[in-house]
């Protein structure tokens, strides 16, 4: 997840057979629910990440991009009805619904949420975090503390710096172009390593709908969103322009997940537990909507 990614950029289509499908989606599959220009009505806000874009579908002009420590304080001041964010940020503010059913998360490894490390975790003293982090950080908090290890984390100052730290946390877009590179840490992968405690899939990443505020309307255009993005995840693999097409096929058909049911609440409420097992909350229940 690039913290210095290019919003205006990064959740756009490209243009050709893509323009001529998300017309046709403007068109057609928001049908019923209102147009697209009715989410105007809503601020919302989303990461400018590669890993959003199926979430965000045709839907991209209307977004506030932002990283997702950056969308958690706008929320937080009441600057957005919704938005694509961490989940801790609701776990940790009695504040905010979860869009049921929509979700980024992963089954196993993820690649692009990890611990790189030069020494083994056991020597972990001081780890070094991408300031645009909330879950990831939690969660790896989570994972050490089941281990028995309490190093302290401080914030990474700059990615150019990552390849000199002993133990660094690296998230998104620009956690990929580190693993994708020459380098000499090891990878500790958070979506693996919490398969491996749990037996269950990690969920990264919710629509947060702010309460008190009639969304209708935007709950159906962002449940669409979803649909025309799982509809069109080809044209969205062959148009991207982060990575190469091999790979972020790869990406999307093998690390990422787009669905949040029962096995992903389950996840959560998991995530949960362990939080205030380990003085991580308060935590409150999340509260589903459709």
């Amino acid at each position: 997840m690039n913290p210095e990614g290019n919003p205006a950029s990064a959740g756009r289509p490209g243009g050709g057979a893509t323009a001529r499908v998300q017309a046709g989606f403007r068109a057609g599959d928001l049908a019923g629910l209102g147009t697209l220009e009715n989410t105007t009505k809503f601020r919302i806000g989303s990461v400018p990440y590669l890993n959003a874009a199926p979430l965000t579908r045709g839907i991209e002009s209307e977004l506030i991009f932002a990283t997702p420590a950056k969308l958690a304080e706008m929320l937080r001041r009441d600057e957005l009805d919704a938005a694509l964010v961490s989940v801790t940020e609701v776990l940790l503010q009695d504040r905010y619904d979860i869009l049921d059913g929509v979700a980024i998360g992963s089954l196993g490894e993820v690649y692009s949420v990890f611990l790189a490390h030069q020494q083994p975790l056991a020597e972990a003293r001081e780890i070094f975090c991408d300031s645009a982090s909330l879950t990831s950080v939690n969660l790896l908090k989570v994972l050490l503390a089941e281990r028995g290890l309490r190093p302290e984390f401080k914030p990474l100052e700059s990615y150019a710096a990552a390849p000199e730290k002993d133990f660094v946390l690296l998230i998104g877009d620009r956690a990929i172009e580190f693993q994708r590179a020459p380098h000499t840490h090891e990878i500790f992968d958070l979506g693996a390593a919490w398969l491996e405690l749990t037996q269950l899939p990690f969920v990264f990443a919710v629509w947060a709908l702010r309460r008190g505020v009639e969304n209708r309307e935007l709950r159906g255009e962002l449940r669409a969103a979803r649909r025309f993005g799982m509809d069109t995840l080809d044209t969205i693999i062959e148009t991207r322009e982060e990575f190469d097409e091999d790979f972020r096929r790869d990406y999307f058909e093998w690390n990422i997940q787009f669905h949040l049911g029962e096995d992903e609440k389950r996840a959560i409420a998991k995530f949960s537990e362990l939080l205030s097992k380990h003085e991580l909350g308060p935590v409150f229940e999340p509260k589903y909507v459709k």
